[in-house]
């Protein structure tokens, strides 16, 4: 038995780039977070204050209804949970360009209907000519396949059916080099579902215990102490379910998109070899 061609699947380029950008971004939001936290939500005016001015004085309280100094008054948590929020809004704004971009210049759907006419009609030039017009990931994968399909045309050696599994195959593998790029940092989006859940609930809790703390110190006769005390901790909880709510509407809106160009690939991959299949009988 002859051996299957080698694939036309092109080298992609290491992921380093987007590692790197991981990397930078996760800092850099916790540092942003903090400072909103300290110049933004610690200013002046979110307090009931006068003269010497110090926002982390448990004696100094927001303004009524100020959600910043109540904000700033939920600890040290909170810069976390907002530097998670805008980790959450980079990574949704990174992810939907590059997912943007892997779908091409045009219109999936008719892309796809497009090859397949071209495919019927036995123009595989034309196909790939409009693989090149459309560009991007699913683009990228078809005019492989398209590729191997016009190679194995003047192949003597093989049948028939090797052919179609060395089309599906080559198919396959140029899927798999362009879906790592299109999933990558969606696992930290994933992350921050649970985790900024978790972290909200754990600066409640440490804020209701010094809420508590402070009462009992008082000798438990300040009601109003105490109420202020749960709604400022409860920031926290506040924060956190929104960093997940987000975060979770975003994952699953990339996770679809990504889906629906898989779906795309299959479709032509499939027509691509039943194609040839139907031709070469």
């Amino acid at each position: 038995m002859a051996n299957a061609p080698k694939p036309t699947v092109p080298k992609k380029e290491s992921s380093g780039g987007s590692s790197i950008f991981a990397t930078l971004v996760i800092p850099i939001c916790i540092i942003i977070g903090f400072c909103i936290f300290f110049f933004v939500m610690g200013n002046k005016d979110n307090f009931q204050a006068t003269g010497d001015f110090d926002p982390m004085d448990e004696n100094i309280l927001p303004k009524p209804g100020n959600y910043f100094g109540m904000a700033f008054k939920g600890g040290y948590i909170v810069p976390v949970l907002v530097g998670m929020l805008l980790m959450v809004i980079v990574f949704s704004f990174e992810r939907f360009f590059v997912i943007s971009k892997a779908a091409g210049s045009g219109n999936v759907d008719a892309f796809v209907k497009k090859v397949q006419s071209f495919l019927s009609s036995g123009n595989i030039e034309a196909a790939i000519a409009e693989c090149d017009k459309q560009k991007g990931s699913v683009a990228n994968v078809i005019k492989s396949g398209l590729k191997k399909y016009r190679e194995l045309e003047s192949d003597q050696v093989m049948d028939t059916e090797q052919k179609c599994l060395a089309i599906q195959k080559d198919i396959e593998e140029a899927t798999a080099l362009e879906m790592p790029m299109l999933e990558q940092n969606l696992t930290v989006i994933a992350t921050l579902v649970s985790v900024g859940t978790l972290t909200g609930l754990l600066g409640t809790v440490t804020g209701m215990i010094r809420a508590f703390s402070a009462l009992g110190s008082s000798g438990g006769s300040n009601s109003n102490a105490l109420a202020s005390g749960i709604s400022e901790a409860l920031i926290n909880t506040a924060t956190g379910i929104c960093t997940s709510a987000v975060a979770i509407i975003m994952y699953n809106i990339f996770t679809s998109k990504i889906d629906k160009l898989t779906y795309s690939i299959d479709e032509a991959g499939f027509s691509i070899v039943q194609t040839y299949a139907s031709t070469h009988n």
